[in-house]
């Protein structure tokens, strides 16, 4: 059938896509771990940073692995169609988000995570790219992939996903305290004028919170 082999092709793509995102960050990672370290919050210390990661990433792998479950969905082929089409768009522009992203970070990509994040002694503020419309493209990016995903694969390990994405939005906060203290009018000017998640949209709470990130830096 011609729609479960285009559902096979999406699939497997999104296989290939996720495999090379996780070589990237690995690879930033492993030349993130020789640079000169800065400014750092919560347990992500060089010395300690790797055993938390670890720590961290083992049960929410075993957790994804578990559920890999099909959800009780009764899909009629017009409904596999249409989540097919949304999902393989989402997914499109996620990864563009992601990798643009990315390459706009350059050197100054680092890993973090809700535990804690940490710059560079040399960081530099990167406002290029994606990120003259979004301050967290690839964040934004891994969303949109999860929500895509959902629609795609229709199994339980990507509602646990996201569900977890709030860890997302705090690891989000804590490199925005970190920037914020280290950039201080920079940080705040560039905050004010680029909303953190969604291109034109803008929250009353997000002002204030690039006024409370510049308030810790006086």
């Amino acid at each position: 059938m011609v729609l479960d082999t285009a559902e096979s092709v999406v699939r497997v793509a999104g296989i290939l896509s996720t495999v090379v995102a996780w070589l990237g960050s690995a690879r930033g990672a492993v030349l993130g771990s020789v640079a000169p370290a800065g400014e750092a919050s919560g347990l992500a210390r060089r010395a300690r940073a790797q055993v938390v990661y670890l720590i961290g990433a083992v049960p929410y792998f075993a957790c994804a692995a578990v559920l890999w479950r099909d959800l009780p969905i009764v899909s009629r082929p017009d409904i596999r169609l249409a989540l097919l089409v949304v999902g393989s768009i989402l997914g499109a522009g996620g990864a563009v988000l992601y990798v643009g992203g990315r390459r706009a970070l350059g050197a100054m990509y680092n890993v973090s995570s809700a535990l804690g994040s940490e710059l560079y002694r040399d960081q530099h503020l990167v406002t290029g790219g994606p990120y003259r419309f979004v301050r967290h493209p690839m964040y934004l990016g891994l969303l949109l992939s999860a929500v895509a995903a959902l629609l795609v694969y229709r199994t339980w390990t990507f509602v646990f996903v996201l569900g977890t994405f709030p860890l997302v939005v705090i690891k989000a906060r804590r490199e925005e305290r970190l920037l914020a203290q280290r950039f201080g009018d920079a940080w705040s000017s560039y905050a004010a004028r680029v909303p953190g998640w969604f291109p034109g949209h803008r929250l009353d709470k997000e002002v204030s919170d690039v006024d409370a990130f510049a308030g810790q830096t006086r």
